[in-house]
């Protein structure tokens, strides 16, 4: 007897599409059954109107806990997700008090998080000047890959010079490490900043020509050579204009070991949100032209960006304020966007570029999958996976608004966007972790470790 069988569905599968019934035991999808077979399990679940997809893998998100935890935590992020039809997150090592620097670190994060989390969860190490001396035991802890910026982050999260990442890049290959790069110039960034701020410049027009497009094409223009050169990959973290996918094109067209990923933000929204609208709509890369937004999406599309991730980086409101000295400089530069990944994605996909759902899965779950060395476990409905999943209901119309959001802190640069095609049921591992606004009442996620592979000679 199958524990779960999900009926009369349409299955988003990466062979295409399957009219079949899904059975489940042990958590995981077993097998698809012919709707004519007769067949028993404990659980019947009628999926009929539904599209179901497999939960989406976000592989960039913040949830600040431990140090930040008046941001977003654990316990309301992983709600928000599991709305959003997000079954598993990688979180990012930077907005915790310490950073994700060591494997103890990473443990400690861990432990806190299993308590809280209704998703599944993988965690990003840091990859800092400081640190090279920890990242084998980040692995071996089960870090899923290493965060680095090739700009000023702030605090001990220093960036690394380009002759360090070269450095770096050779150590992680020893393992086949993967390392995740932030990519704006350091010193374009530095001393455009400094210049601007020296004369008073503190404008939301003088933060976006600060962090210009020229910025982030230099630091992955050296990103990419860097990788040429010594032989190893590296993956681009929220690629905001076409201009940089460009480059991301065609490194891959030279066989570079390159992956990128871009975010609703860039996708969805236009530096006139921000221009207009205020700190919000804050973020760094920022929001670029209309006629970009417009044209990044033929690089999903063609598959040069390989995933779409929320870089959910929440704040409080007060921390959006640009009322202080640096003005528009000193708002925090972040969007919170777990909850509504799925939901917008869908709508600019499917709704407005008539594309199929087999791309939603592909750039929200089974790419990621594949990038972080989840694959066989996460990011799609195959016999032996996880039996994550969500139900999509493709006519239902939606409205974002805050009081709709499951964030500490409630407000969002999405808020107000209309489009259709809702998650309307979330399961993990064969349990339902979201329906009708409720939750289970005790959190089941788990840390999903990475996989250490053998030593690359």
């Amino acid at each position: 007897m199958f524990d779960l069988l999900v009926k009369n569905g349409q299955f988003v599968t990466p062979a295409g599409i399957v009219h079949k019934n899904m059975a489940v035991k042990d958590g995981r999808v077993v097998s698809y059954i012919d709707a004519k077979d007769k067949v028993e399990a404990k659980k019947i679940v009628d999926a009929r109107n539904y599209f179901v997809l497999p939960g989406v893998v976000d592989e960039h998100t913040h949830f600040d806990e431990p140090g930040y935890a008046e941001w977003e935590d654990f316990y309301h992020g992983s709600r928000a997700a599991a709305k959003g039809g997000v079954t598993t997150i990688l979180d990012m090592p930077l907005n915790n008090v310490p950073p994700v620097t060591s494997a103890v670190r990473l443990q400690k994060k861990a432990a806190i998080a299993s308590g809280k989390s209704y998703i599944d969860f993988a965690l990003w190490g840091a990859l800092i000047r400081t640190n090279k001396k920890d990242l084998l035991g980040l692995a071996e802890a089960g870090a899923i890959a290493y965060k680095s910026f090739m700009c000023d982050a702030g605090s001990d999260y220093t960036d690394l010079n380009l002759d360090e990442i070269a450095d770096r890049l050779s150590y992680l290959k020893t393992w086949n490490g993967l390392a995740g790069f932030h990519c704006e110039d350091y010193q374009l960034l530095k001393d455009a900043e400094e210049d601007c701020l020296k004369q008073g410049k503190t404008s939301r027009q003088d933060y976006l020509n600060v962090h210009s497009v020229a910025s982030e094409k230099k630091a992955v223009a050296d990103l990419i050579h860097i990788v040429q050169k010594t032989g190893t990959r590296a993956h681009i973290c929220h690629v905001s204009h076409p201009e940089v996918a460009d480059l991301v094109a065609d490194a891959k067209k030279k066989g570079i070991a390159i992956t990128a990923e871009t975010c609703p933000q860039y996708l969805l929204l236009n530096e006139e949100d921000y221009l207009k609208r205020g700190g919000i709509f804050k973020c760094s890369p920022p929001l670029r032209s209309e006629e970009a937004r417009k044209k990044l999406w033929q690089y999903v599309e063609d598959g040069t960006i390989d995933a779409v991730a929320s870089d959910h980086s929440p704040c409080t409101l007060e921390e959006k304020d640009e009322s202080g000295p640096k003005g528009a400089f000193g708002a925090w530069g972040g969007l919170s966007g777990v909850q509504t990944t799925l939901q917008g994605f869908w709508n600019l996909a499917v709704e407005e570029h008539g594309a199929s759902p087999l791309l939603v899965a592909k750039v929200l779950s089974e790419n990621p999958a594949k990038i972080f060395g989840l694959w066989g476990r996460k990011g799609a409905l195959l016999p032996g996976f996880d039996a994550d999943f969500v139900l999509l209901d493709a006519e239902r119309g939606w409205e974002i608004k805050a009081k709709q959001l499951e964030y500490l802190n409630k407000f969002s640069a999405f808020v107000g966007l209309q489009g259709t095609g809702l998650p309307v049921v979330t399961y993990l591992r064969g349990r339902c972790i979201y329906e009708d606004g409720v939750f289970p009442e005790k959190p089941r996620g788990r840390f999903v470790p990475a996989k250490l592979p053998e030593a690359v000679e």
